[in-house]
């Protein structure tokens, strides 16, 4: 078996966790914050955060000449601390919020996938997370 590669991402919000949280995970902030790119959006996301729950956010480019489902399934999910989920092809991705002086850390280390370069899936995870500090930022 391929050894697998973690990437893992990371950006501090200057907002108290339990505001992170809920936008991380409500499907109507999902969908302002979850693009890489500024010619992308999320039109539809759905999430049910509970262990053996789905989620499914669709991306697309705004021109619409390509588009696609992320998803997965909630393997592990601690209240403001810890979401852990397996992806539709396998792959896995934690993320972990840790609070400090009024202040959210967010890391998540995913398992890379084999068809893009690792270092264009981490620019593209971070910009993610990146869109998602400026929209709790600044709502």
């Amino acid at each position: 078996m391929a050894q697998v590669t973690k990437i893992t991402v990371e950006a501090t919000v200057n907002a108290p966790v339990e505001k992170v949280w809920k936008a991380w995970n409500t499907p109507a902030d999902i969908m302002q914050w979850n693009t890489a790119d500024p010619s992308w959006h999320c039109p539809s996301s759905e999430n049910d955060l509970r262990v053996g729950g789905s989620f499914k956010s669709r991306m697309e480019a705004k021109d619409g000449s390509f588009g696609f489902d992320f998803g997965g399934v909630y393997d592990e999910v601690e209240l403001n601390k810890k979401i852990t989920y397996t992806m539709g092809d396998g792959r896995q991705a934690t993320t972990l919020f840790t609070e400090e002086n009024g202040k959210t850390h967010i890391a998540t280390t995913f398992d890379a996938e084999t068809i893009n370069d690792p270092e264009m899936q981490k620019n593209g995870w971070q910009s993610i997370l990146n869109n998602f500090v400026k929209h709790v930022e600044t709502h």
